[in-house]
């Protein structure tokens, strides 16, 4: 969706005041939530950009712009349990400190991962099926233990799918098949009841996609078992040159809205080739501009959240050499054009057509046509 309307060429030349209240406008169609995940300072990404750290915190806590976080790596295993039995919750700490004292939701992240795996766990290439079963239930029962009643959600399991759809062979399948899910999810609901129950993953955006399938596949065969599963995280590290429909996204969630109660976009960011350009960042905006859309029409998605909102900090270039300007604000802090972009779309969603926009006190505002509703369409 692009907006051409001639207030919103004047609002590209008032950047002072073009706050973008991305949390605010996602509210406003029915989600819960518009949100960024952080990392703790000085380590990592972050590490070296301390000078930085002010006006990114400005931003990040800023209620109106981002009602969500998720910590990118304190509460993995190789953080949260990296000798067998000894549990350090300091960095997992920081981002539920931060979302409690800003207001924040919380959604944790993750119990049980092939990767970023302690190394006490994936070198050891003898472990009985006994043994395995206790390591992970003492894992989530410590870890989900420790942050009880904090979570809005858990992403339970990640990335158990290879990109066939079928099971990666991790070190819990290898020695547990399918039970190591089922386990992870049913020791996660003993634990924390009150926590929505994720399976969270990549490449599972697309309604054709094999991995879609089996990622749907894995939900069923829970539910099948009678375990209990409340959502799916689509983690959607999308490229600016090739990404999904509003459509597209919309399908896909639709078919997994018949599984379970509620989808989530988990860890978005659209990667472009350096460097980037006013072509690929216009098809960056259009990327991130599908999914706001998408998100907003579908009554059980809860919400979007960023992997990290600062380029400097994300972890695409580390991971994709040659890629990068991942994230939605640049290393001085402008926006990119997908700022303005998904706001201007949720605007006119609510509104039902391009909004009519006013300035106050530095705020953007508009004047609907319509009451506030979800936009959920049959």
């Amino acid at each position: 969706m692009r907006l051409t309307s001639p207030v919103i060429g004047a609002a590209a030349l008032l950047p002072m005041l073009a706050t973008a209240q991305l949390d605010f406008w996602a509210k406003k169609t029915g989600m819960m939530y518009y949100g960024a995940a952080t990392d703790t300072p000085g380590q990592r990404e972050r590490a070296g950009y301390e000078a930085q750290y002010a006006k990114y915190d400005e931003i990040l806590k800023d209620p109106k712009q981002f009602g969500q976080t998720t910590p990118t790596n304190g509460m993995k295993w190789l953080f949260t349990e990296p000798e067998p039995g000894v549990f350090n919750y300091t960095e997992g700490d920081f981002v539920a400190n931060l979302a409690k004292d800003t207001g924040k939701i919380l959604r944790c992240h993750a119990l049980v991962w092939h990767s970023q795996l302690a190394p006490w766990v994936e070198a050891r290439t003898n472990w009985t099926a006994q043994e395995m079963r206790e390591v992970i239930t003492r894992h989530i029962t410590n870890v989900a233990g420790y942050w009880k009643g904090q979570c809005y959600a858990w992403d339970v399991v990640n990335e158990a799918l290879d990109e066939d759809g079928t099971y990666r062979k991790s070190v819990f399948y290898n020695v547990l098949g399918e039970e190591y899910i089922k386990l992870a999810f049913e020791v996660t609901t003993r634990v924390d009841p009150g926590t929505k129950l994720y399976y969270n993953d990549y490449g599972i955006e697309r309604p054709a996609s094999v991995k879609t399938a089996g990622a749907k596949r894995l939900v069923k065969m829970l539910k099948d078992a009678g375990i209990r599963i409340d959502g799916v995280g689509m983690q959607a590290h999308l490229h600016a040159d090739n990404h999904p429909t509003a459509e597209d996204h919309e399908n896909t969630m639709r078919q997994y809205l018949e599984l379970v109660e509620e989808v989530a976009f988990t860890e978005l960011d659209v990667r472009i080739t350096d460097p980037a350009n006013e072509t690929s960042l216009e098809w960056q905006k259009d990327s991130y501009v599908q999914v706001a859309k998408a998100c907003a029409k579908v009554k059980g998605c809860v919400g979007i959240t960023v992997w990290d909102f600062y380029d400097p900090f994300s972890w695409v270039p580390y991971v994709f050499p040659g890629k990068g300007a991942a994230a939605l604000w640049f290393e001085d802090f402008t926006e990119h054009p997908a700022v303005q972009g998904v706001v201007q779309t949720l605007k006119g969603l609510v509104c039902g057509r391009e909004p009519d926009i006013s300035w106050t006190n530095g705020a953007v505002e508009c004047t609907c046509s319509k009451p506030v509703h979800h936009l959920d369409m049959p």
